[in-house]
């Protein structure tokens, strides 16, 4: 049987995708396009197997190992172009059950035998990989000192690098991503001209509907609002409800968590297990529970007679 194939990997948050890319061109890299792909992960017991459904292009079933490690690392897999995507889900989904599925829009290019993936996934947030493509019988020395010149070319910092795959992050718990995107918009527009500091909120009720607010500063600095007072106070405009999801974002390097005050006039609409995700504007950095930020909590039921 056919060795499987192999690629030395690096992946990394991508703060900048306009200044990579032109970093890239200038370097020498081919742009060959935009992607769009579905990967739908299968339930397997060892390794991995994903459906990838792609326009422009085909479909192909892809078996891979890769590490999780956040440094450069050896991914071996094999290739399987699929005629009836269709006809072949729905038999693995039958007999393995998927896992978890992955959106992306990726453009592509290639410099010498990398490939470089400008990948914003659906949820996640912007994302740079690196594949170097290894000859048969290769040692990986020329493939690791591509990728370690590539690199630098690209100014990949340290902190940026990130292990695992985009599966596993999307299966530890994805965040509504329409309601992630009103989160990150909203904090694109706060009002914090004294903090420099500005953060977006957004609410999901349990019937589907969702609202967003910024933090909105002032002058006598008491009368400003943060931007979960701000979603709730839109969510109570636009007829009230139980709050099932949060996400609160702002371009912050610390994890950016709702204040004491916000945290009680949560409570008030939000159950204490609802997910409420903390992100920058790139990635979901944290996920956590009203009863974890706030423990043995005040509530309307305490009130009652």
């Amino acid at each position: 049987m056919e060795e499987p194939r192999r690629n030395v990997e690096l992946k990394a948050i991508d703060p900048d995708p306009e200044a990579t890319l032109a970093r890239a061109l200038e370097a020498g890299a081919e742009d060959r396009g935009v992607l769009v792909q579905r990967d739908t992960y299968f339930a397997v017991p060892s390794g991995r197997l994903k459906l990838r459904e792609e326009r422009p292009g085909g479909a192909t079933l892809i078996a891979y190992r890769r590490p999780d490690a956040a440094e450069e690392r050896v991914s071996r897999y094999r290739l399987v172009p699929v005629l009836d995507p269709d006809g072949l889900r729905t038999a693995l989904e039958e007999t393995c059950g998927v896992r978890v599925e992955v959106v992306k829009r990726r453009r592509l290019l290639m410099w010498e035998s990398v490939r470089i993936h400008l990948d914003e996934v659906r949820g996640l947030g912007r994302f740079l990989e690196l594949e170097a493509v290894a000859d048969a019988g290769s040692d990986l020395a020329r493939e690791r000192a591509q990728v370690a010149q590539l690199r630098g070319l690209l100014e990949i910092a340290d902190d940026a690098l990130r292990e695992g795959s985009y599966a596993d992050a999307v299966a530890a718990g994805q965040p509504d991503p329409e309601l992630l995107e009103l989160a990150r918009a909203a904090a694109r527009n706060a009002y914090a001209p004294y903090s420099s500091f500005p953060v977006g909120a957004a609410v999901r009720t349990t019937d589907g509907r969702r609202y967003a607010g910024a933090n909105v500063e002032n002058a006598a600095y008491p009368q400003g609002q943060c931007a979960e007072a701000s979603a709730l106070g839109a969510m109570v405009a636009g007829g009230g409800g139980t709050v099932a999801e949060v996400i609160v974002a702002a371009p912050s390097r610390e994890l950016c968590t709702p204040c004491g005050g916000c945290r009680q006039r949560l409570r008030e609409f939000t159950g204490p297990d609802a997910p409420i995700h903390l992100a920058d504007l790139e990635r979901v950095r944290a996920t956590t529970t009203l009863a974890e930020l706030l423990p043995l909590s005040f509530g309307p039921q305490h009130l009652a007679a």
